[in-house]
């Protein structure tokens, strides 16, 4: 009786080769001539609040605006960004500012 047979031997043994040096998998290659564009003041913005909506050390923010979030984090004496809550106040009607990530789903 022989060795036990695996999925995996029907399969033939496939030598991948290295890329260049330098190259990731994900990435992109850039056009030629085209600069990397930076992120927008907007993007950032956005960016800022969604690090802020992943970070549990300021508690739940199902159900409540981020602005909320925020005052309950200062009440608690949790030390919220203070840029956080210039961005808010800055853009006093924009849902894509004032809910968090998960304003969509239901609770």
């Amino acid at each position: 009786m022989g060795r036990k047979r695996l999925i995996t031997d029907s399969y033939p043994v496939v030598k991948r080769r290295e890329g260049p040096a330098g190259h990731c998998k994900g990435e992109l290659a850039p056009e030629l001539g085209e600069e990397p564009q930076p992120p927008s003041e907007e993007q950032a913005e956005l960016e800022l609040l969604r690090q802020f909506d992943l970070t549990w050390e300021y508690g739940p923010c199902t159900g409540i605006t981020r602005l909320q979030r925020w005052h309950r984090a200062q009440q608690m004496g949790l030390d919220p960004p203070p840029q956080v809550c210039q961005v808010l106040k800055s853009h006093p009607g924009d849902p894509r500012f004032q809910y968090s990530l998960w304003h969509l789903y239901p609770l």
